[in-house]
This record gives C-alpha cells, sequence and structure tokens, in this order.
C-alpha cells in the first residue's frame, strides 16, 4: 500500500524522525520516497544524513510532490504552514496531521479541495517504535487511504481509531503518559536508593519492573486489578505497600492528571 507513493513531512523534528525510521526499519519504504522540510535547515539536513532522504527546500516543494502528507508542526505554526500549502496541496493527497488540540475542520477550512484528512495523536515511544497512536476520520477518507494510515503508524507502534472529540482524551492519557511514569519510574529508584540500593541498579530494577508489568498487561490481556491481586499475597510485603499507595492517594492523583492535561487539550483547541 505505501509502495510508489511518496511520503512528505513538514517539519523535521522528532515525530517526523520517528515515522521515517519506522519506515525504513520495516523496510516499508525506500529512502527515495521520503522527503522533509523544516522552516530549521539543519534539522533537514540531519535527516537527510542519517536516513538518506530526500530534503525539500520549501515547504511548498514537498506538498506538490507528497501523495501522503505529514503535518509534523507545533500546532501554533499550523495556520501559517496551511494557508501557504493550501494553493497548491493536490485533491487526492492525503493530508495525516499529528498537530495536538487541532481539529480536522480547521484543517479543511484551509484545504477546502480534498476530504482525504486524518488527525492523529502519537507518543514519545514511537521514537523507539513502541508508541501507541490514535487516529480520527470521518467516512469520507477511502479505504486505500485508511489502509496507508494504519501501515504509517503501526511502523512506529501501536494504532487505534477513535472518535475525533476522544482525542483530547488520549492526549491527556497515552500523550502525556509517558511522563507520568517517567515520574513513577523516577521514584521507584528513589525508593530503592532510600532502601539501600545503589542508584544504577535501583533505576534498572524500576523500569524493567514497569516495562516487564506493562507488557503483561499487554500480552495476557487480563484487568490490571487481577495480575495486581495475583502479587499481593495475604499480609505479606506487596499489600503493605499498596497500603501506602492508597493512603497517598496516587490512584485518584492519575486520574486527575488525565484529567488536567484532557482539559488543557481542549482549551489549547480553541485558542490556537
Amino acid at each position: 500500500m505505501l509502495s510508489g507513493r511518496t511520503i512528505g513531512f513538514i517539519g523535521a523534528g522528532n515525530m517526523a524522525e520517528a515515522l521515517i525510521s519506522g519506515l525504513l526499519h520495516g523496510k516499508r519504504i525506500t529512502p527515495a520516497q521520503l522527503l522533509a522540510s523544516d522552516i530549521n535547515a539543519s534539522k533537514v539536513a540531519r535527516l537527510r544524513e542519517n536516513y538518506k532522504i530526500e530534503a525539500a527546500s520549501t515547504n511548498r516543494d514537498v506538498a506538490k510532490q507528497a501523495d501522503v502528507l505529514v503535518l509534523a508542526v507545533e500546532p501554533q505554526v499550523l495556520d501559517e504552514a496551511l494557508a501557504d500549502l493550501g494553493v497548491v496541496i493536490r485533491e487526492e493527497t492525503l493530508l495525516i496531521s499529528v498537530a495536538a488540540g487541532y481539529p480536522i475542520a480547521r484543517i479543511a477550512h484551509y484545504v477546502p479541495g480534498t476530504t482525504q484528512i486524518v488527525r492523529s495523536m502519537p507518543n514519545t515511544p514511537s521514537l523507539i517504535r513502541e508508541g501507541v497512536t490514535a487516529v480520527a476520520y470521518d467516512d469520507r477518507l477511502s479505504d486505500a487511504h485508511a489502509s496507508i494510515v494504519r501501515a504509517l503508524f503501526e511502523s512506529i507502534g501501536q494504532v487505534v481509531k477513535v472518535e475525533e472529540g476522544a482525542l483530547d482524551a488520549v492526549t491527556g492519557l497515552s500523550g502525556g503518559g509517558p511522563a507520568y511514569v517517567y515520574v513513577m519510574i523516577e521514584a521507584l529508584a528513589d525508593g530503592g536508593v532510600k532502601a539501600g540500593l545503589p542508584r544504577e541498579t535501583a533505576q534498572l530494577l524500576a523500569a524493567q519492573t514497569v516495562s516487564g508489568a506493562a507488557r503483561m498487561v499487554l500480552e495476557l490481556r487480563e484487568h490490571p486489578g487481577m495480575l495486581k491481586d495475583r502479587v499481593a499475597s495475604p499480609g505479606g510485603t506487596t499489600i503493605s505497600g499498596l497500603h501506602e499507595l492508597e493512603r497517598g492517594g496516587l490512584r485518584a492523583t492519575l486520574i486527575s492528571a488525565v484529567e488536567a492535561a484532557t482539559r488543557r487539550s481542549q482549551e489549547l483547541g480553541t485558542t490556537i
């Protein structure tokens, strides 16, 4: 489905690099099919050096050539970028935005000639092909383009389709979620250090414990509560630790964090 198609990136930052790296790693595409532009020429030069992709001097050059155009710039500058690109984007071009809070209707305003628009929310573990991306689009998107979208984001992790209205919640959960987990890993490691472990050992134990526990949830497909109960034996060490987590309000705090991030995403969508 990606064979023979040119994929262009407006913006050459982390998410563009994650997608380029994932596509090439999976041998889904050749470097000659990829091109990028960025206001910062050094970013494009780095991608060209590292991945041998094609570089373009302007955003318009990318848009004119791309069969699939990935809008990988900050939402605050997307208005300006689309205003410049709208006149050159072809009707059959598939547009994919990774800009948080920027609605499909607003993209369509600048590109009225196409209905092939997708909004997505990947997360940072996509950089090591362990991400999860939520995608949203309406029923006007062709089946062929829907397959391209899935293939593109499956190169960097898992993909879920949601309604566009759910993307703010996705942003609050999986978009910001890695940062919440990093804080938990750091805190667990600090606990290990306080208990007498060397810092390096404590951090390895904490990170691998989180990674392994997550893999069990994904692979066993069991409710996390059931897996938790298996570890917490009567009168044991784990249930004592869980009691302290409940006393400290960890569960409620994490829920509140997702809610707060979701609200902020909604606010951004109205103030961009």
